[in-house]
C-alpha cells in the first residue's frame, strides 16, 4: 500500500482530482443563488438535475471512445468545458443561464471523471483496487468539505460572481496538472474506431444487478446534495456548511481506517449495510422534516450533522466498493465503457432524485419527501442483498 502512496502517477492523479472538484464544488451552493433569483424548487431541481442529466446520457458515449483515443485527451477538454461554464456563470442572467452551465459542467465532467477514473483504475493492481480507489476518491471529499465552507463564507462577502471566477481559475491549475500526463499510445495499428458489439457490450452491462444498486445509490445521494441547501434554508441553519464537512470527513474516515476491508472481505460485505446506513441518514431527514412542522424547539443542527455523518460514511464505502467491483470483471479494453456506464447509471439516480422529489416537496413538503426517498432506498437495500457473495474478492485476490 505504501508503495502507491509514493510520489507516481496516482499521487498526481489524486491532486489533480481534488483541484478539479474544489471548483466544481462550490456550485453545491447553487440552488440558493437560484432561489434568491426567484427560482422555486421544482426549478431547482431541474437546473441541478440537468448536470446529472447530461452525465447519463454523454458518459455511456465518452467511455468506448476514451478507450480508443486514450485518457489525456477527454481530461483535457473536459477541464476546458468546465471552465467555459464557470466563466459563463459570472456573466448576468437568471435561471435558464443556470441551467445551461449546469449542462455545460456536465459534459465537462463527464470527459474527466470517465477518463481520469479510468486512468486510476489502468495504474493500480487488481487486489489493491477498491483500496485505492476509496483514497483516490477522498480528494472528491477533501474538495466537498473545503469548498462549501469557504464558499459560503464567499457568496455571503463577496456575492456568487467571486466564487464562479475562482472556480475557473481551478480549473486552469487543474488543466496545468493534467498536461504533462503520458500514456501509451492507441491505435498504432490502424485507424481508430469502436470495437465491434460495442452497443450490445453495453447494453448487457446495464442489466447486472450492481448496476442497479449503483442507481438506488445515486438515487439517494443526489436527492440529498440537490435539496439539503434549501431544506437547511427553511430550517433557519446558517452553517449549512457543517453538513457537508460532516459528510466528507466520515467518508474519508472509512476510506482511510476501513480502506482494506473493501479488498480483504469483498466487495458485497461493505455494499450490503452501506446502503442500510444512507437509508438511515435519510430517515433522519425525514424525522426532522416532520418535526419542525410541530416544533420550532427541534434541534436541526445536531440532526444534519448525524445525517452528514451517516450518508457520509456510506458513501465512503459504496462508491469504491461498487466501482470495485464493475472493474473486476471488465476487460482492459473496455474499462472505461464500463465507467461510463457505471458512471451513469449513478446520475441516473441522482438526475430521478433531483426531478422528482422537487415536485413532491413543492406539493407536499420536505418531510413528505425525505420519507418517500427513505422508503426508495430500502428496496435498494433489498437489491443489494442479492448481489453474489464476494463477487468481487475472488478476482482481486488472483
Amino acid at each position: 500500500m505504501a508503495s502507491i502512496l509514493a510520489p507516481t502517477p496516482f499521487v498526481r492523479a489524486i491532486v489533480t482530482n481534488f483541484f478539479f472538484f474544489l471548483g466544481l464544488n462550490g456550485f453545491v451552493l447553487l440552488p440558493l443563488h437560484i432561489q434568491r433569483l426567484g427560482g422555486n424548487e421544482v426549478q431547482i431541481g431541474m437546473v441541478m438535475g440537468l448536470y446529472s442529466g447530461v452525465g447519463i446520457v454523454c458518459q455511456p458515449l465518452i467511455g468506448p471512445w476514451v478507450d480508443v483515443i486514450g485518457r489525456r485527451p477527454f481530461m483535457l477538454v473536459g477541464i476546458g468545458l468546465v471552465v467555459a461554464a464557470s466563466l459563463l456563470a459570472v456573466a448576468p442572467g437568471g435561471v435558464w443561464l443556470l441551467a445551461f452551465v449546469r449542462a455545460l459542467q456536465g459534459i465537462g465532467f463527464s470527459m474527466f471523471f470517465v477518463a481520469s477514473f479510468s486512468y486510476v483504475v489502468d495504474i493500480i493492481p487488481p487486489a489493491e483496487r477498491g483500496w485505492a480507489l476509496g483514497i483516490y476518491g477522498v480528494s472528491g471529499f477533501v474538495s466537498t468539505a473545503v469548498a462549501p465552507l469557504f464558499g459560503e463564507w464567499i457568496i455571503r462577502s463577496l456575492g456568487f460572481r467571486v466564487l464562479f471566477a475562482l472556480a475557473a481559475a481551478l480549473g486552469i491549475v487543474t488543466f496545468a496538472l493534467v498536461w504533462p500526463v503520458r500514456e501509451a499510445p492507441r491505435g498504432a495499428g490502424g485507424p481508430l474506431r469502436l470495437a465491434p458489439g460495442a452497443v450490445r457490450a453495453a447494453l448487457e452491462d446495464v442489466l447486472h444487478r450492481h448496476m442497479f444498486v449503483t442507481m438506488f445509490f445515486g438515487l439517494g445521494s443526489g436527492t440529498i446534495f440537490a435539496f439539503l441547501p434549501t431544506f437547511a434554508e427553511d430550517l433557519g441553519v446558517r452553517t449549512l456548511s457543517l453538513f457537508y464537512t460532516a459528510y466528507s470527513l466520515a467518508a474519508i474516515g472509512i476510506r482511510v481506517a476501513g480502506g482494506r476491508l473493501i479488498d480483504t472481505h469483498g466487495r458485497r460485505a461493505v455494499i450490503v449495510p452501506s446502503m442500510f446506513v444512507q437509508a438511515a441518514a435519510t430517515g433522519v431527514l425525514a424525522l426532522l422534516g416532520a418535526l419542525m412542522t410541530r416544533a420550532s424547539t427541534t434541534p436541526a443542527l445536531p440532526s444534519l450533522f448525524l445525517a452528514g455523518l451517516l450518508s457520509g460514511g456510506a458513501h465512503g464505502f459504496l462508491y469504491p466498493g461498487l466501482a470495485a467491483l464493475v472493474t473486476d470483471t471488465t476487460p482492459d479494453a473496455r474499462r472505461a465503457a464500463v465507467v461510463g456506464i457505471f458512471s451513469a447509471m449513478f446520475l441516473t439516480g441522482q438526475t430521478a432524485g433531483a426531478f422528482t422529489f422537487g415536485w413532491i416537496a413543492a406539493v407536499a413538503g420536505y418531510g413528505a419527501m425525505w420519507g418517500a426517498l427513505t422508503a426508495l432506498l430500502l428496496v435498494g437495500c433489498l437489491a443489494s442483498l442479492r448481489l453474489a457473495p464476494d463477487m468481487g474478492l475472488v478476482a482481486a485476490r488472483r
